[in-house]
């Protein structure tokens, strides 16, 4: 995988990968763009939910929306890394069992989300949901 990254000029900065898609950063607090660190926080967000998402499926759950709430702390000392993250699932559908959906955020933050296997290292990650009935 590859990807490039260009400065556009004060302290924005234009990642395009490897696939041919791009996306602004903004280095300035994320003013004008998501922050590069705001994105490694949509990142986690976006692999979780393609995991649970994707589980929930094949468990043959009616699952009719997904959605992730995620909270990041960050330390107060250059660099500001995240210290905790978590992750808080919404899923909507019909007559979706809590086991499934317990099941399927465990595994993705276990075994499947490759953004949070590589952010364990130095994050702690937490996790919980609600399920919604439609």
């Amino acid at each position: 995988m590859k990807a490039q990254v260009k400065w556009l000029g004060e302290e924005l900065f234009m990642g395009t990968t490897e696939s041919g898609h791009t996306m602004v950063l903004d280095a300035n607090g994320g003013n004008l763009a998501p922050s590069p660190m705001e994105s490694v926080l949509v990142s986690l967000g976006g692999c979780s939910s393609v995991d649970v998402v994707s589980i929930l499926k094949k468990t043959r759950q009616k699952v009719s929306g997904c959605r992730v709430e995620l909270d990041g702390t960050r330390a107060d000392s250059v660099p500001a890394l995240f210290e905790k993250i978590h992750l808080h699932f919404v899923i909507t559908g019909t007559d979706v069992a809590a086991k499934h959906v317990e099941r399927a955020v465990s595994l993705s933050a276990d075994k499947y989300c490759s953004v949070a296997l590589m952010l364990n290292a130095k994050v702690e990650i937490t996790h919980d949901f609600e399920i919604i009935d439609q």
